[in-house]
């Protein structure tokens, strides 16, 4: 009646074992390291970069526990926060030659000290929220009114080109505000720019009004297509902020929206507020120039000497000196889309870049002209400026679909056509506030949270044990389980530990044992009603799987509504708790019951349970079940 089967012993014995592998990386801590990443889009982070950073630390006398290269950064990880700083310093000075213009950027960090065999297995710890870790809170205000105005911009150039390929003649195109105004002679003409407008410009609200001997149309976007701009603008910005971050090596940035023009940004681990917001708020633009052919531009390329008046000097990407014209041809808000892709006749890696009508009109205006020469696609960062590619024009492109080839592998222009997307900004912002945690309030954090859920987890413990006595020391180790099974899962799901879902935890606790709770009581009412003890048992668990069912969802529709319309700390509580729910259910029922069979199961003639004292009903005299 109350035996498991042996397949059911191996699924617990299977969920223990995973959630003590992946419970473990988060007792090993963290360790002070050294991060280094690209500083510019265009410089890699490879092997040769770990020699060079192996070889300055080699050179400056420190000891580094693993260096290892990771995806596209280098991690260096050390036994003491003084160790980091002189690892750092030498890091600097071996590959950074001008700090006006860093190719990397080298931050301190903090990386777990997992064994490797824990890695192998991808198990790691929990990450840690600001609140716990420390770091920095940046609140940022995105200008959407500029946002719009620059879409009001990108829609008169577009405008301007459409009614010259439709032969409309107008008095001039003038942004005012929010809208563009249009002059026209005659009331043929206005139906003309109306049936463009109606047809090509659809986000756009016309009115026209007769001033002096001219007509002027007044164009404004609807509010519908203001607010699209307005949230596209926005993701682009909270995109744009993610690829930055990921510089500063931080394991779990917060980036979110907050209200309607606001982006909450949280680094947990950074500590240097001047590098984050240099990092923040680091511009990047794309220009379009031609390459100059003079046998005064190729002299200078060879010797290093003066540059033609009128051309500048930049580097490709290979290292190599190129001479450009200062005029600039398209700049990178022409651009729409850039995807990677193969050329349908050599398939060799290309490029393919979609341009706005302003763009289009224009590149293929330049290419009809410049058949045979090279064209140069220049990325801007912090001012300074680098070749991503110079290309050889072929012939006449037009249609706004434009393609970059010249010895690229795959993996360059799948990198090109990433450098081309991103871009940019889509709007301006600032930031309005700026808070600073420092890790040791993090770690106070950390050890009050700790001691909550120590001190509550032995005091259920020790109550459920004078209570119930030996079912309720089950009902402890069950309550321990499924403490377990809930940092195993968090750490297997990579979430984000915060101050919220510490307290979650500590409830997630108390809510476990009530199941506990009316499973105990439950025996003890069939105790009280003259059943067996082994019928009691198997009664006590099967009645009161369907009241433990039902509050657990309840509770979890709840938890689920938290999740669904919540934000920030709300998010990471409801988080917790839901798991928290989940693995209540396994550990008190499951788990529980599979203790119990395993110690009363295998007794034939049970003659009483330790469930301490049953208590008769209509006064009689109380008993202990033992």
């Amino acid at each position: 009646m109350n035996r498991y089967p042996v397949w059911k012993y191996a699924i617990i014995v299977i969920a223990l074992l995973l959630g003590v592998i992946y419970t473990l990386p988060n007792f090993f801590g963290e360790a002070p390291a050294v991060q280094v990443s690209s500083g510019k889009a265009t410089v890699k982070v490879d092997a040769s970069t770990l020699q060079r950073v192996e070889d300055a630390l080699k050179s400056a006398g420190v000891t580094a526990q693993v260096v290892s290269l990771e995806g596209a950064s280098i991690r260096a990880r050390f036994e003491s926060t003084d160790t980091q700083l002189k690892a750092k310093d030498a890091i600097q000075k071996a590959l950074i030659a001008d700090p006006a213009d860093p190719q990397y950027v080298v931050a301190l960090n903090l990386v777990s000290r997992s064994p490797v065999w824990l890695s192998n297995l991808h198990a790691a710890p929990m990450y840690l929220g600001l609140d716990l870790r420390g770091g920095v809170h940046f609140m940022l205000q995105v200008d959407m009114k500029a946002a719009l105005t620059q879409r009001m911009d990108a829609l008169a150039g577009d405008l301007r080109a459409v009614l010259r390929e439709k032969d409309i003649r107008h008095g001039g195109i003038v942004r005012n505000g929010q809208s563009l105004e249009i002059r026209l002679r005659d009331a043929q003409q206005l139906a003309l720019t109306k049936s463009v407008l109606g047809n090509q410009f659809a986000e756009l609200l016309v009115t026209d009004a007769v001033d002096g001997a001219d007509i002027k149309l007044s164009a404004s976007m609807k509010p519908e297509a203001a607010r699209k701009v307005q949230e596209q603008a926005l993701k682009q910005n909270i995109t744009t902020l993610h690829n930055r971050i990921n510089e500063l090596g931080v394991a779990e940035p917060v980036i979110q929206q907050q209200g309607l023009d606001r982006i909450v940004v949280q680094l947990p681990g950074v500590q240097d507020t001047a590098k984050a917001k240099d990092i923040l708020g680091r511009t990047a633009t794309l220009e379009v120039r031609m390459v100059d052919e003079s046998t005064e531009a190729r002299a200078a390329e060879r010797e290093g000497g003066l540059v033609p008046f009128g051309t500048d000097r930049y580097l490709e990407r290979n290292g190599q000196p190129l001479i450009v014209k200062k005029q600039v041809i398209l700049t990178g808000d022409n651009l729409t889309d850039a995807q990677p892709g193969f050329d349908s006749q050599t398939q060799e890696p290309v490029v393919n870049l979609t341009l706005d009508a302003k763009g289009a009109r224009i590149f293929k205006d330049v290419t009809r002209e410049s058949i045979g020469k090279r064209m140069a696609i220049v990325l801007f960062e912090k001012g300074k400026g680098e070749v991503v590619t110079a290309p050889v024009i072929r012939s006449e492109i037009g249609g706004g679909r434009v393609q970059i080839s010249g010895r690229m592998t795959t993996v360059e222009a799948n990198d090109t056509a990433l450098l081309l997307r991103a871009g940019s900004l889509a709007a301006p912002m600032e930031i309005i506030e700026e808070r600073t945690i420092g890790p040791s309030l993090g770690a106070e954090n950390i050890a009050k949270g700790f001691n909550s859920v120590t001190w509550g987890f032995l005091v259920i413990v020790a109550f459920m044990c004078i209570y119930y006595m030996m079912f309720g020391a089950f009902s402890g180790i069950a309550l321990g389980v499924n403490l377990l099974f809930l940092v195993a899962i968090l750490s297997m799901l990579q979430a984000t530990l915060t101050l919220p879902g510490m307290a979650a935890m500590a409830l997630a606790l108390g809510m476990a044992i009530d199941s506990n709770v009316l499973i105990n009581e439950r025996v003890r009412e069939e105790l009280r009603n003259g059943a067996s003890p082994q019928a009691a048992i198997h009664a006590g668990y099967d009645r009161a799987w369907a009241t433990i069912l039902d509050s657990n969802i309840t509770t979890l529709i709840a938890g689920v509504a938290l999740l669904a319309f919540g934000s920030g700390p709300v998010r990471g509580f409801a988080v917790v708790h839901c798991i928290g729910i989940l693995t209540s259910m396994f550990s008190a029922v499951f788990f529980s019951r599979g203790l119990v069979n395993l110690w009363y199961g295998s007794k034939k003639k049970l003659k009483g349970v330790s469930i301490g004292t049953v208590w008769r009903p209509e006064g009689s005299s109380a008993v202990k079940a033992d």
